[in-house]
């Protein structure tokens, strides 16, 4: 996970502590283009900020595009009724017209008041004063999105924090699977969860496999494995399977491709500097790789040295034009597309 994503999360670990612990800011802005840790922490709010029995009058949930910050500010500055405090939501936040506005309220709050301030797929404007103010009294979540080739290990922590553990491959089967969406990987997990027996603590792939509708042969982290280890005759079956998913996306197999042999290009720099790399050296060539798919790239970088990762890294950025529209190429066929790549790939 990214050191951003690893701040985030620990971040909002210590939010909701404070939470259910009763101690609240007198602002929360929640915000940024992964959704995922900003609702957590709005639902840790909204579950135990105000009593059940006085939510009728002391809660505020409303809709940016539905309020002016003049309302909300006129919201947040009512006393409580029989409760400690107020609460006032504004979700998707980022429909207001007047949200700047907001930081009149920030730079005055109530004691009694807690104001939280929810956008999806947008963020603050860091210069003006509404950040600014936010931050100076009270907590900013700025969540951006966890890169894709970071999913796997974040997929290992998450499950870690529920008290599960799942295997490396079975995470980046998950991953390659449901896509980066965190909240989509939630919710994936208590399908997955629900389906297996009671007590169930450790997920292998095989369970992925069953529960979750899909298998390795139809992903690219399949197609990956076994271009690095130069599986021809498998490879380029399972890029055939690929192509012909209706969901198939030229663009998107590309760019995981091209992650993978930009590590593979990595490491082999590494070994050709130093030929006995330290642990800590390694992990930071195979940044975001679990340790237990080491010997994988081991291999890789025997069957694809240095020469020969930079002319498959060309190429996978010209399939990356090919694959968009680029060179006239929109009439063929993105399956077919994609076998012709895995082929020069396996013949470098």
């Amino acid at each position: 996970m990214a050191k951003q994503g690893i701040n985030v999360a620990s971040q909002c670990r210590e939010l909701i502590d404070e939470i259910k612990n009763g101690q609240f800011k007198p602002v929360y802005l929640l915000m940024g283009e992964e959704a995922y840790y900003p609702d957590l922490v709005c639902e840790a709010i909204l579950a135990n900020c105000i009593d059940e029995f006085s939510k009728d009058f002391n809660e505020t949930v409303c809709y940016g595009a539905d309020v002016t910050a003049e309302q909300v500010i006129s919201a947040a500055r009512q006393f409580p009724m029989m409760s400690d405090r107020v609460l006032v939501v504004v979700r998707e936040a980022q429909l207001m017209k007047t949200l700047e506005q907001l930081s009149i309220y920030c730079e005055d709050p109530l004691d009694t008041t807690v104001l939280v301030i929810l956008m999806h797929g947008a963020s603050a404007d860091k210069r003006k004063s509404l950040y600014k103010e936010a931050l100076k009294i009270g907590a900013v979540v700025d969540s951006q999105p966890v890169r894709d080739y970071e999913i796997p290990s974040w997929i290992s922590s998450y499950y870690e924090s529920r008290g599960l553990r799942i295997d490396p491959d079975a995470a980046a089967l998950l991953g390659e699977s449901v896509g980066s969406n965190l909240s989509t990987i939630v919710l994936e997990t208590d399908k997955l969860l629900k389906a297996l027996p009671e007590g169930t603590t450790r997920i292998s792939a095989a369970d992925i496999e069953r529960n979750v509708g899909v298998s390795r042969q139809f992903t690219v982290f399949e197609l990956n494995k076994e271009i690095s280890a130069r599986n021809s005759a498998k490879a380029l079956k399972i890029a055939a399977h690929i192509g012909n998913s209706a969901r198939f996306a030229l663009p998107a197999a590309v760019s995981a491709m091209f992650n993978e042999f930009n590590r593979i290009l990595r490491y082999g720099a590494l070994l050709q500097r130093t030929p006995y790399p330290s642990q800590d050296d390694k992990a930071r060539a195979l940044a975001g790789v679990n340790p237990y798919f080491y010997r994988q790239y081991d291999q890789a970088v025997r069957n694809y040295p240095v020469p020969k990762a930079m002319k498959i890294v060309s190429m996978l950025c010209e399939y990356d034009y090919l694959g968009k529209g680029g060179d006239g190429s929109g009439t063929t066929d993105p399956g077919e597309l994609l076998v012709e790549l895995t082929a020069k790939i396996l013949s470098v």
